[in-house]
Order: C-alpha cells, then structure tokens, then sequence
C-alpha cells in the first residue's frame, strides 16, 4: 500500500476547498459575536470519563479511545465539542450568569456518518447556557437561520420536535417504557408495521399516540392535530405549547414540525431541532436543549444550542473566485522590498517569484507586476 494513502474517509482539504471553509468559519464567529459570544477552544482528547459525560452510547461508539502513556488512564479523541464546552461553563467559567459560548475545530468519528460524509468534520456551534426559557432557544434559532443566510443560503427549513411528548407517552405504560430504546429506532426510522407490532400489548391510548407520531408531520396546524390524537396529559400538552411558541417566534414560514424526528432524543432535554437547505439531503444543523449534561458534571445549568459541519456546508458554496494579486521578482534591491512591503501593509496580495520560475497560482490573479522602470519601482497592470 502506497504510504501517503489516507484511511478511508479521511482526506486532505485542497486550497480552494480550505478558503471557502475558512471564509465560513469566520463568517460565522463574527456573527456569534454580534449576539455576545465568547469563543472557547477546548482540547483534542481528554480523560474518557469527562470526555462522554452526559453523551449517551452513541457518541461512546463514534469515539476513538487510545490510552495515555503518562497516567494509563484511557483517553478519548473529541467525536463532538458540545460536552467539552459544557464542562468549561460548569467547572472552569462557573459563572451564575447567563454565559454565551462559541467553537470551532475539527472532530473524529470512528465511523461516518453517512454514504459520503467524512470522519474528520470541522465542527462549529454556540451554546447558551443559565437561562431555562424559550428566549434561549429563540435566540439560537435565530442565529442558525441568520448565519445561512449571512453565506448565501436562504430557504432554511427548521424541523422541531420535542422529547417531552414521547417520554410523556412512555411513561403512561410500563411496557412501553421497557422498550423505549427499540421504539426510539422504529420511530427515527419511521417504521409504522415495526411500531404496531411491538406495542400490540400496549395500553390502547399508548399505542394509538405511538403509530400517530409518524404522521404528524407538516406546518404548525399540525400541532392542533397532535393535541387531537396524541393522549391530554401535562408533559404532551407542555411539550406542544413549547413547539407552538418556538414556530412563530422563528416565523412559520421556516418551521416544519415533525414529532417522530428523535435523533439525539437520550441526549436532548426540550426542544430539538434540525435544519435543511436545499442541494443537502441531510441536515446541514442539529441543535435543541440539553439541560441535564451539566447536571451530570455536577453543576445544574440549563444549556441549549446547535452545531454544523464546515465541510458540509462548503459543498453548497459556490467555488470561490480568484483574489487580484500582485506579482513581483524576488531582487536583494532594498528599495524592490520596501515597495513590497508598503503594498502589503496597504492590505494588497504580492507574490514574489522565485529565480527561474513563473508564478502558477490556482488561487490568485496576478493582473498587476511591479517592475522597474528605470528609476523606480513601479506597478504596471498586465494586459
């Protein structure tokens, strides 16, 4: 096997493909920033108990483990930096305030998640932590959409759902509660004969409220049906009102509820959402409330956000064109350097050409040279 072949889904990020994730990435921390977010850079791996606190068996499964050769403990290489930001607001910020976090960097997955995805994405997200309202997930709802559509992709679809409804369902029968693992599956997958079949024992009101989450689907009237079929309980109804607050702060027009839409269901607390643009057959953004992952690093704070994928986003850009540059000879003449530097201090691109070689930039157009005319050092447009 050749040595510079890289494992399978793994790959190197070319200078176009790099500039447009880069031009992303600082698209979108400039917006947090307009909202009061601080930027936080948490560690590539840590000790493995703190690394997938709070995080359930499936980012256990999705993390690569090695062991530390100074302490012996097992170490984790970061699937997700949503729990490490979470344990700075716990532990090292300890702030009883409302506290803004934002991040940026790459995350490994020992396997992809779909047909083409990679196992190294460049992840970014915000999170709010120490409010418990539906401000807060307001006010990242509105950043998801407003970060989009600040890179060029408008149509952004939000679906919501909400945990409460099927744990309200569940916790109705005994049975139901037992199997809630296989029932989270059949649901995500939307397997309705599944779902009738192993809620054939079911309390009737529990299994009609099961075999109905698939279908309510659809705008914001849907919620007027989900309180038709779905049982009158506290949890449900809370749960609905929560969804229906949601949709119209964000505008109905971006809002599509589908309540079997749990994926991230043992890990979210409230609300969860998923958001879509088109050109992406998955969503291009994931994000809900997560209350109780600071409770598990032992400081209760309320917390919710969202995080994406640069690389998958970048797909959607179109390729990025080509920055006017200056090209210059590389001479010892210190006037030739002080001309090159005046232009760069002057925020101007200028690439020096090595001797005996002509400047080939993918990335840059190089219509203006300096040249010397003589007597100066000048810049002259090439035609």
């Amino acid at each position: 096997m050749p040595n510079w072949l890289l494992p399978e889904n793994i790959a190197d990020i070319l200078p176009s493909e790099a500039r447009k994730i880069e031009d992303l990435r600082r698209v979108f921390l400039d917006h947090f920033r307009l909202y009061g977010y601080e930027m936080v850079m948490p560690p590539m791996l840590e000790y493995i108990e703190s690394l997938l606190t709070g995080a359930g068996q499936d980012m256990d499964l999705r993390t690569f483990k090695l062991v530390d050769q100074i302490s012996g403990r097992t170490m984790g290489l970061r699937a997700d930096m949503t729990t490490q930001v979470a344990r700075i607001d716990a532990h090292l910020l300890n702030r009883n305030y409302v506290t803004r976090l934002c991040y940026a960097g790459s995350v490994l997955h020992t396997r992809p998640s779909g047909l083409h995805a990679t196992r190294e994405p460049v992840q970014i997200g915000a999170e709010i932590y120490g409010h418990a309202g539906l401000e807060a997930d307001a006010e990242i709802h509105e950043i998801v959409i407003g970060c989009l559509q600040a890179v060029g992709v408008n149509n952004v679809r939000l679906d919501l759902c909400h945990v409460g409804v099927l744990r309200s369902i569940l916790e109705l029968d005994a049975r139901a509660k037992a199997d809630e693992d296989k029932l989270y599956a059949l649901l995500e997958a939307k397997d309705v004969p599944g779902i009738d079949a192993i809620s054939a024992a079911y309390a009737p009101v529990v299994r009609s409220a099961l075999l109905a989450l698939p279908s309510l689907y659809g705008d914001v009237s849907i919620l007027k049906t989900a309180r038709m079929r779905l049982p009158q309980v506290a949890g449900i109804e809370k749960a609905l009102s929560e969804l229906e607050v949601l949709s119209n702060l964000v505008g109905t027009d971006h809002v599509i509820i589908d309540l079997a839409d749990l994926r991230g269901y043992h890990y979210h607390s409230g609300v969860m959402f998923s958001a879509f643009v088109s050109g992406l057959p998955n969503a291009v953004a994931r994000g809900g409330r997560y209350d109780h992952v600071g409770e598990a690093f032992g400081r209760a704070r309320p917390a919710t956000g969202f995080s994406l994928d640069l690389r998958e986003l970048a797909r959607l850009m179109p390729a990025a064109g080509r920055k006017v540059a200056i090209r210059a000879p590389w001479s010892r003449d210190s006037a030739l350097r002080e001309k090159i530097k005046a232009l760069r201090d002057a925020g101007e691109v200028v690439i020096q050409s090595m001797p005996g070689h002509e400047n080939e930039q993918d990335e840059f157009d190089c219509n203006r040279v300096v040249v010397f005319d003589g007597e100066n050092w000048i810049l002259q447009n090439v035609d």
